[in-house]
């Protein structure tokens, strides 16, 4: 090789090792900007999962609300409740249990009702009660004499869960013109625990 071929060779190497130094740069500040707008997009991504929290707990809430009167009416006119209550919270040994509504008869009746209500089942719900009918004379001792039944209310029930709660003996309320309503077969057995 030529002392005039090794300069030249030097020579665009040198440029195409200055062009690959500017690419180089060119993508550090690409991937610069990428990684804030990831941020950026995490963000909104974090709000609005939050957002979409909140409205999920506004809408069982609302269906909360909506249910409300009807379970009292049904409660009371059906069963043969003395007390009704929302939103009942027992804190014992530290643990907690929330019901949607706990109702009770006292004298002959002697009789208990927990109320989940839910906007859409699902399986875990079914589940849930039945926990909370397993352990709710733990935490309320007072009424450990009581024969307790459950009754899961919803405004979407799916065909599959409606023969499972039926199934595990739990009382079945949907909506219907506005009002929750029972929705036992004539030849429903409710399990009491």
């Amino acid at each position: 090789m030529t002392d005039e071929e090794l300069k030249a060779l030097v020579a665009s190497l040198a440029i195409a090792q200055k062009e690959t130094s500017e690419q180089m740069k060119d993508t550090d500040a690409r991937m610069k900007e990428t990684a804030a707008q990831m941020k950026k997009t995490d963000k909104i991504i974090k709000e609005l999962s939050r957002q979409i929290g909140g409205l999920g707990n506004k809408f069982g809430s609302f269906t909360e609300g909506l249910a409300f009167p009807s379970m009292n009416k049904l409660l009371i006119e059906r069963f043969n409740m003395d007390a009704v209550t929302t939103n009942y919270k027992v804190k014992r040994d530290g643990k907690i249990i929330e019901l949607d509504v706990f109702a009770h008869s006292n004298g002959q009746l002697n009789k208990a009702f927990i109320v989940e209500i839910k906007s859409h089942l699902k399986e875990e719900h079914i589940e849930q009660i039945l926990t909370q009918l397993q352990q709710v004379k733990t935490f309320l001792p007072e009424h450990a004499n009581k024969q307790f039944f459950g009754i899961l209310a919803g405004v979407h029930i799916p065909e599959q869960l409606k023969e499972k709660v039926l199934k595990a003996g739990i009382y079945l309320a949907m909506i219907h013109d506005e009002n929750f309503e029972l929705q036992t077969p004539d030849n429903f057995y409710a399990k009491s625990f």
